[in-house]
């Protein structure tokens, strides 16, 4: 059996280098010719655990890259997995699937295989069948359904633990016209993932429920921080107990209740915007979504009230800032808390110095010589007036009264409550729990 994957990013070059780790005859395409070379060599272009290795050992198989489109003829399944990054006004802008899936029909009006296309980038309901479809169609002069399968299939994947969510997901949608192909998917899928439940459903289902599925965590993660707000009111309250203990609930469940500075990341906040611009454009006040990105915005400014009470003007303040991912175990910026944090900082004219474990060179590309670039934590704090936690990054936990001394103020703030065990000496406020 041999595979394409086109688009070469975080979904899609965790998939070819599971896939291609187990053997399979893999093609990987990207537009980006710098990208392909340098996953040629074994360098992925951001860093997840354990995928060099997978990506290696694939190398070392069957995975061949390129930026040949043609590659992919003969396949017996092509997955799509190219961004459909975010407009202005919160819709995704699909020109790249456009363009993938364009080049895939034009392939196709020579391919001797009947292949099954699996489109896995995050697209708003409906688009399957009134735009991708259309296009294949019209470029390869073949019916879907007969001469191909099209398939929705979303992903799931969580950046950081990208390679064992691809490896054990939790479900497989498969959303389409009940053919032979989409027999055949479910078989695929049945032998790689056995005894993951499949989910076969239509497009526009199967559409709306990645949607579904990134809006709940987000609402989870504004439910959780609202509360965490309450929490800081009351003397002696702690949000984790709280979140523990509501957790245990199984109709609650206990992922997604972590409290701190506002969810971020690739996913969820552009998810939420598109499902909200969706709904605006069907005729629907979807007052709840709404609620859950006005509560994420807010804890910003939370953090930045905080600060000032503590301070006073900010203008010419020395802040450090550790952590500029979205999250630790990955060096993705993208829609990071952190980076809104530090744009609203210098609008205050604050000095500002950050260290982050892996995020360093991605923050630098934007800010460049506007922050300080520190080293390590104990660099970082040196005259600090102030230090934020924004991300819980192992090494954090490690900080002490000794890493404390040579800020020239002792303040913490700690947005995820990683040093909350210890009694520092120092005025250190902890989000979520309330000052006794």
């Amino acid at each position: 059996m041999k595979i394409g994957v086109i688009g070469l990013g975080f979904v899609g070059l965790s998939l070819t280098s599971v896939l291609a780790s187990k053997g399979k005859d893999i093609v990987g395409i990207d537009v980006d010719d710098e990208k392909c070379a340098n996953i040629k060599k074994g360098i992925s272009p951001f860093f997840e655990p354990e995928l060099k290795k997978l990506l290696k050992i694939g190398l070392g198989k069957k995975l061949k890259i390129s930026t040949d489109f043609s590659l992919i003829k003969n396949s017996d399944i092509i997955f799509v997995t190219v961004g459909t990054p975010q407009r202005s006004n919160g819709s995704i802008e699909i020109s790249m699937i456009k363009s993938a899936v364009k080049d895939i029909g034009k392939i196709l009006k020579n391919d001797k295989k009947n292949p099954i296309i699996l489109i896995k980038s995050t697209v708003t309901p409906g688009t399957m069948q009134e735009i991708i479809l259309p296009i294949i169609e019209k470029e390869s002069r073949k019916k879907a359904g007969k001469d191909f399968g099209l398939i929705s299939n979303p992903e799931f994947l969580q950046e950081s633990t990208a390679i064992r969510d691809t490896k054990f997901p939790h479900v497989v949608v498969l959303g389409g016209y009940q053919t032979r192909y989409m027999k055949k998917a479910e078989k695929f899928f049945s032998e790689i993932h056995p005894n993951i439940p499949i989910v076969i459903t239509n497009h526009q289902t199967a559409e709306m429920i990645k949607y579904a599925n990134n809006s709940f965590l987000a609402t989870k993660i504004s439910f959780i921080n609202q509360l965490s707000n309450i929490c800081q009111k009351i003397p002696g309250a702690n949000i984790d107990d709280v979140a523990k203990t509501i957790g245990l609930d199984p109709r609650i469940g206990k992922l997604f209740l972590n409290a701190g500075p506002g969810y971020g990341g690739s996913c969820l906040p552009k998810d939420m915007k598109a499902l909200i611009n969706f709904a605006n454009r069907v005729g629907i006040n979807p007052t709840l979504l709404n609620a859950v990105e006005h509560t994420n915005n807010k804890q910003i400014q939370n953090i930045i009230h905080l600060i000032e009470k503590t301070l006073g003007s900010l203008k010419n303040k020395h802040i450090t800032i550790l952590g500029t991912a979205f999250k630790p175990d990955t060096d993705d910026i993208r829609d990071s808390i952190s980076i809104e944090l530090i744009k609203k900082l210098l609008a205050k004219k604050v000095t500002l110095t950050v260290y982050d474990p892996k995020a360093m060179k991605n923050t630098k590309s934007i800010f460049k010589e506007k922050i300080r670039y520190a080293d390590s934590i104990s660099h970082s704090l040196k005259n600090s007036q102030c230090m934020i936690i924004m991300v819980h990054w192992k090494q954090f936990e490690k900080i002490n009264d000794n890493s404390i001394n040579i800020m020239k103020r002792k303040f913490i703030i700690d947005c995820r409550r990683v040093l909350s065990g210890k009694k520092l000496n120092s005025n250190y406020y902890a989000i979520g729990i309330g000052k006794a």
